[in-house]
């Protein structure tokens, strides 16, 4: 039996909560820990968990009987607490984004290859049937090489979103839209089409003056012989969200759509109906998952630890290039010069202090809540 911890119980922790519960025959949650201790009471009494609840996640980790870590707290503590969970000894599951910057990323890996212990980024999306389907087809090549993408990761949030206390500050939320919403998409870009070589972007804030951060941004990446453009915003209402592949022979997307044209005599098109068939031939051999989003990933992991092989779906080093490619394109939309990639060391957005010394703050945060009476998850106009 898998023993669990989960340090941070706002909004997100109800899905890890309800993951592991889902898992009660392999794993028990065995702590839970926020800061604001009536949090962790509260979510041990509405799931009727029999656990131990703690203030300070120090405390917790001095426990022997932790085996896993759910980091669930905002952005700016990932990397402290999964450093200090790995080096006692504990697997580690982080949400997303990873860290802060690009050389928390790298310490936390550091200390998972020291500890020989799992590290593990939370990437729900690429846990889906949808998405199984789009990878088999972009692999198999019947599309032929992709020549442009277009990622538009669309999200709506009210004005107050921003008056929670660790929101809306590059100090504490890490960036805005780009980095703690369009990170799904720009997850499951660089898992499916790999990284680009350069990137160029621009950011605004449009609809939120009570934040310091972007609500808007707008990347082109640039690949040998492909572009793609990622938009990630949240002020688009209706939220509708795709990936779309065009490759040389076919277009593929999530939601699934596949078209594919060959040329008349004239060089206009017409359908490929036979490469529609093929593709959509493959794409329904793909089996159905046996679970899906956060459910999809606990088990990845908890299957790992009961192997003993540490060979998860979304490493440590999966986390850091999505890391790395938002990190690139707040140094490119920052300073107006476009951004070739892999980072150095000593790019000015490479650490936090850099980041707080070069990102633009739009405006100033001007209210700070603890919490909001009803905090209930909405994604793409469904509740969550």
């Amino acid at each position: 039996m898998i023993r669990v911890a989960v340090i941070g119980i706002g909004s997100i922790s109800d899905a890890h909560i309800q993951a592991y519960r889902t898992f009660r025959n392999r794993c028990e949650i065995a702590a839970l820990c926020d800061i604001y201790v009536d949090k962790a009471e509260k979510g041990r009494q509405r799931y009727q968990l029999g656990c131990a609840v703690y203030q300070d996640y120090q405390e917790l980790l001095q426990r022997d009987d932790i085996d896993l870590v759910s980091v669930c707290t905002p952005p700016y503590t990932h990397a402290e607490i999964a450093v200090n969970a790995l080096k006692c000894g504990k697997h580690v599951i982080v949400e997303k984004p990873m860290a802060s910057s690009l050389e928390e990323c790298d310490r936390m890996n550091e200390a998972a290859a020291a500890a020989g212990k799992i590290l593990s980024v939370i990437s729900q999306n690429r846990f889906g049937d949808t998405i199984a389907k789009l990878k088999r087809v972009l692999d198999s090549g019947l599309a032929g090489n992709i020549v442009h993408a277009q990622v538009d990761s669309f999200w709506w949030r009210g004005y107050v979103y921003y008056d929670l206390w660790w929101r809306g500050t590059w100090e504490k939320e890490g960036g805005g839209c780009t980095l703690n919403h369009a990170v799904h998409h720009i997850d499951m870009l660089q898992w499916l089409m790999g990284m680009p070589e350069q990137v160029t972007a621009v950011m605004n804030n449009t609809s939120h003056d009570n934040a310091e951060v972007e609500d808007l941004s707008i990347a082109i990446l640039s690949y040998p012989r492909a572009l793609a453009q990622i938009t990630s915003s949240v002020v688009h209402h209706g939220e509708e969200q795709q990936l779309i592949f065009q490759g040389e022979k076919a277009r593929v997307s999530l939601p699934w759509r596949v078209t594919a044209s060959t040329s008349k005599e004239n060089g206009f098109p017409q359908q490929n109906h036979e490469l529609i068939e093929a593709i959509n031939d493959l794409a329904s051999q793909v089996p159905a998952l046996s679970y899906t989003g956060h459910q999809g990933q606990l088990d990845d992991v908890l299957t790992a630890i009961e192997n003993g092989t540490g060979d998860v779906v979304v490493t440590g080093q999966e986390g850091r290039k999505t890391l790395e490619l938002i990190t690139a394109i707040y140094q490119a939309a920052s300073t107006g010069a476009s951004v070739r990639l892999p980072l150095p060391p000593d790019s000015p957005f490479y650490t936090r202090d850099g980041i707080m010394a070069n990102a633009p703050r739009f405006y100033e945060k001007k209210t700070s809540v603890a919490g909001f009476s009803k905090n209930e998850i909405t994604i793409s106009g469904e509740t969550k």
